[in-house]
C-alpha cells in the first residue's frame, strides 16, 4: 500500500510513524509533512487546509489510503472532496465533522440521543447570553462555537469576567468562530479522553488517556494544546468505559447513522468524571495532541487495517474488533512534551536543538517531531510553540516517566519548557 498522511504537526509524526512499522505499506507520502516526516517517506508543500491542492496531489499519487491528521481540512470538506474522487479516507464528513467544528451542533446532537453533558444554551445576542448566566452559578464556562485554534473557550471565575467575555466573544474576539457563543454550566472531577475508531457502525476503543492543558507544574498558568500525556488513565475503570460505550459512543454512532451523517473515522470523547458519573465535555473529530502519541507508541497490533477499514466500511463488530486487539493492560506510556519558551503566548523560533540523538537511543524512547526545523548549519531548531514530544514506554507507569525525563534531561535545549508533574493524578500525588 501507499499511504499519504495529511498534516505536519507531532499527532502527524506518530500516525505516519506507527503506519510505517506496517507490513502492509510500501510508501508513506506526507502533505505538507515536516523534516522528521521526511525521514520516513517523501514530503509535498502543500499546506494541510489546501484542500485543492491536496484534492490534486492524491490525483498525482493515487494513494490506497488517505489519512487526515488535523480538523480543519475535515470542517472544510477535504474527506468529501477526496472520496467523490474515488480515494478511501480516514476521517469524517463535513456534516459528521461538526461535532468539532461547532459546539453547539454537537452539544444538541447529546440532547437529541440522550448523551449525559452539562446544560448548556447558544446564544448570538449579548442580553439573551446574559440571562441565562443568571441560572448558572459560577465559574461559568464561555466556549465560541467554531473551531478557534484550541483557544475558543474561557473559564470566567466571576460574573463581571463571564459578562465581559460575553460582550467580547460575540464582538469578535475569536473571529468568525465566536459569531454565536455556546454557554455551559461549569463541571467538576477529573478530565480523561477516550478514541474510538469507527466505520459508523462498529468501534474499536483504545485505551483511555489523560491529558494536562495547563503549561505549568501542578496545572498552573494558562491552557495550551496539550503539555503532556499518558495512558492508560487509571481513572477510567473497566466499568466507566463499559458506561461510555453504552451511554455514548453507541447513541452517538447510532443517532449520526440514521441522521443521514454516518461517522468514519477516529473520535475523541473529552470526558469529566463528576461525582453524578461522566459527562462529555467534547467531541473531536480527529486524534488528540498529545495523546496519539501515547497511543501509537503503545501500540503492539498494526494499526493500518483498522484504518482501512473505517475508511471502507462493510465488516460487522466482531471482525472489525479483531483487526486491532486492544490488551486488558496496555503497556504504559507517557509523553512529555517540551516547548518555546514564551508558549502559548509569544516565543522566538529558531533555537537551536541539541542531544536529540543521544535521547531518543535510550530503551523504549521516541521522540515525535511537533514543530521543528533545520537550519543552514544542519542542526535541528525549533519552529512552533510545541516542539517535541518525548515519548516513552515501561511495564509501569513510574518506569515510562522515568525514561521519558531521562530524554529530556539529555536534550540540550535552553529556551524549552516542559512540565516535571506529567501523570501526577494516576501516581496519586496530592497537588
Amino acid at each position: 500500500m501507499r499511504i499519504l498522511v495529511i498534516g505536519s504537526g507531532g499527532r502527524e509524526h506518530a500516525l505516519a510513524w506507527k503506519i510505517s512499522h506496517s507490513p502492509l505499506v510500501d510508501e508513506i507520502y506526507s502533505a505538507p509533512g515536516s523534516v522528521a516526516m521526511d525521514k520516513l517517506g517523501p514530503c509535498f508543500d502543500v499546506k494541510a487546509d489546501d484542500v485543492d491542492g491536496l484534492e490534486k496531489l492524491a490525483l498525482q499519487l493515487e494513494p490506497d489510503l488517505i489519512v487526515v491528521g488535523p480538523e480543519a481540512p475535515l470542517a472544510m470538506g477535504l474527506a468529501d472532496r477526496l472520496r467523490a474522487r474515488g480515494f478511501d479516507v480516514f476521517g469524517p464528513s463535513a456534516q459528521a465533522a461538526q461535532l468539532e467544528a461547532s459546539k453547539g451542533f454537537a452539544k444538541d446532537r447529546m440532547r437529541r440521543y440522550g448523551v449525559p453533558t452539562a446544560r448548556y444554551g447558544r446564544f448570538t445576542d449579548v442580553a439573551e447570553a446574559k440571562a441565562f448566566l443568571d441560572t448558572l452559578e459560577a465559574p461559568y464556562v464561555l466556549k465560541a462555537d467554531g473551531l478557534a485554534a484550541g483557544k475558543g473557550v474561557v473559564i470566567a471565575e466571576t460574573r463581571a469576567e463571564a459578562d465581559g467575555e460575553v460582550e467580547e466573544m460575540l464582538s469578535g474576539k475569536f473571529g468568525e468562530a465566536s459569531a454565536e457563543l455556546v454557554i455551559e454550566e461549569f463541571m467538576t472531577g477529573e478530565e480523561a479522553s477516550v478514541f474510538v475508531i469507527t466505520d459508523g457502525t462498529n468501534i474499536i476503543t483504545l485505551p483511555p488517556a489523560q491529558d494536562h492543558k495547563r503549561v505549568g507544574d501542578g496545572d498552573t498558568g494558562p491552557n495550551t494544546g496539550g503539555m503532556g500525556s499518558y495512558a492508560p488513565a487509571p481513572i477510567m475503570t473497566p466499568e466507566l468505559m463499559q458506561f461510555v460505550e453504552d451511554k455514548v459512543t453507541r447513541p452517538m454512532l447510532t443517532g449520526m447513522k440514521s441522521d443521514g451523517m454516518a461517522y468514519q473515522g477516529v473520535l475523541y470523547i473529552g470526558l469529566m468524571i463528576t461525582p453524578e458519573g461522566p459527562k462529555v465535555v467534547e467531541f473531536n473529530c480527529r486524534f488528540g495532541d498529545p495523546e496519539c502519541q501515547v497511543l501509537m507508541a503503545q501500540m503492539d497490533e498494526d494499526i493500518v487495517p483498522a484504518l482501512l477499514a473505517s475508511a471502507t466500511g462493510g465488516m460487522n463488530q466482531r471482525d472489525f474488533a479483531r483487526l486491532l486487539p486492544v490488551p486488558d493492560r496496555p503497556t504504559p506510556c507517557v509523553t512529555v512534551v517540551m516547548a518555546t519558551k514564551g508558549y502559548p503566548g509569544s516565543y522566538e523560533k529558531g533555537s537551536v536543538i541539541k542531544g536529540l540523538k543521544e535521547a531518543a537511543a535510550l530503551e523504549n524512547v521516541t521522540i515525535f517531531h511537533a514543530g521543528t526545523d533545520v537550519n543552514g548549519a544542519g542542526d535541528i531548531v525549533s519552529a512552533g510553540g510545541r516542539v517535541l514530544n518525548v515519548t516513552a514506554t515501561g511495564d509501569t507507569l513510574e518506569a515510562a516517566l522515568k525514561r521519558a525525563y531521562e530524554a529530556v534531561d539529555l536534550i540540550d535545549w535552553p529556551e524549552g519548557i516542559f512540565r516535571r508533574d506529567i501523570g501526577w493524578r494516576a501516581l496519586g500525588d496530592s497537588r
